[in-house]
């Protein structure tokens, strides 16, 4: 017997109940992946996976935070310790390219839009000579509040009082210490000084 007619024999006898269930069960699988959502729905900003799970994205931040106030400190004509001094130190220093310091910042928090900065600057020997900055640099404030997830329910809290409420506080008790200011006391001893045992 060949090997064509064994298998033929052995189609034959296979149940029809058994291919029928397993091509019933295959259709029902293919029909429920077709609900699913689609994968194109995955996102790097922070979107939900397949609109069911928010992934954890880890907080990247890499170089100097460089504000306006502190741009405002630097002028051309300083010194490299001085540029140093009040921006800290450059990111990015080459050797082939002494002339040149870059500043760059990129952050990528999860809840905040990702910011990303380049500052050049460039010296002539040791003293600045160009700054190329963009124009569109935070103040401090403007950064602090630009990477805050935080969000507050309900008002800011008050952090100070009006001259109104201050005029409107009780005056501080005053302490008597006439009996305290007479004769200062020292600590009291048991047993002589050290001195004194000689």
């Amino acid at each position: 017997m060949s090997l064509n007619s064994r298998i033929a024999r052995l189609a034959r006898r296979t149940p029809v109940r058994g291919t029928t269930t397993g091509l019933i069960i295959g259709l029902l699988a293919l029909g429920g992946c077709s609900q699913m959502p689609k994968f194109d729905a995955l996102s790097v900003s922070g979107d939900k996976v397949l609109g069911l799970v928010t992934p954890y994205r880890v907080e990247i931040v890499q170089g100097n935070v460089v504000t306006k106030e502190q741009l405002a400190q630097v002028k051309p004509g300083m010194t490299r310790a001085q540029v140093r001094e009040a921006l800290g130190s450059p990111l990015l220093t080459d050797v082939f390219h002494e002339a040149r310091w870059d500043y760059v910042f990129t952050i990528r928090r999860q809840g905040a839009a990702p910011q990303n900065r380049h500052i050049l600057l460039s010296f002539d020997g040791d003293k600045l000579s160009k700054i190329d900055a963009p124009d569109d640099l935070p103040t401090e404030k403007e950064f602090i509040a630009s990477i805050n997830t935080l969000k507050l329910k309900g008002a800011e809290p008050k952090l100070e009082l009006t001259e109104a409420e201050r005029q409107a506080l009780p005056p501080p008790a005053k302490v008597a210490t006439a009996a305290s200011a007479a004769e200062p006391m020292g600590a009291t001893r048991d047993y002589p000084p050290l001195e004194a045992r000689r």
